[in-house]
């Protein structure tokens, strides 16, 4: 039997977005559109690297914004610098990313798979994201928030421009 140190985490989450699966992929595969929209609420992104084809790599840092904020960095006291790597680019479908903290602390080691993918409905695109293998050290609630603010973030992006 497995003890819960050992099992792997997986979070979720999905909103529909009025925008077209065209206009959301664009936003994925543009630094500049995906540094202004992924960082979740009181925080901003900074790209340092990024290649948006299949095994093409990207490095970003998130930076909390204020000193008030109530999660320390995985990285810094106030950053988070993640590396990834893109597995899949599914124009319009599926984009899957490796992703790894850059952090000493053994608690967000390991290499998260985040599978984003997109749906054309209706009213537009149902935009889920499903975050394999979580690292112990992010707390599911954060972690929930976070994912509900970036998708937030990429609805009022993609609506704009939409």
């Amino acid at each position: 039997m497995m003890n819960a140190s050992n099992e792997k985490r997986t979070d979720s989450a999905s909103r529909l977005i009025k925008a077209s699966t065209q206009t959301i992929y664009k936003a994925f595969v543009d630094a500049g559109a995906l540094v202004s929209w992924l960082p979740p609420k009181d925080m901003k992104g900074h790209i340092h690297e990024f290649d948006a084809r299949a095994g093409g790599v990207y490095r970003m840092s998130l930076t909390y914004v204020g000193t008030g904020h109530s999660t320390q960095g995985k990285t810094s006291e106030h950053v988070d610098v993640v590396k990834g790597r893109f597995l899949e680019l599914t124009p319009n479908e599926r984009i899957v990313q490796l992703v790894e903290f850059d952090s000493e602390d053994p608690v967000f080691a390991g290499e998260m798979i985040m599978t984003w993918t997109l749906a054309a409905v209706t009213d537009g695109t149902t935009v889920t994201i499903v975050c394999e293998n979580v690292p112990e050290g992010i707390r599911k609630e954060d972690h929930d928030s976070g994912l509900r603010s970036s998708l937030e973030n990429l609805a009022v992006y993609t609506e704009r421009t939409a």
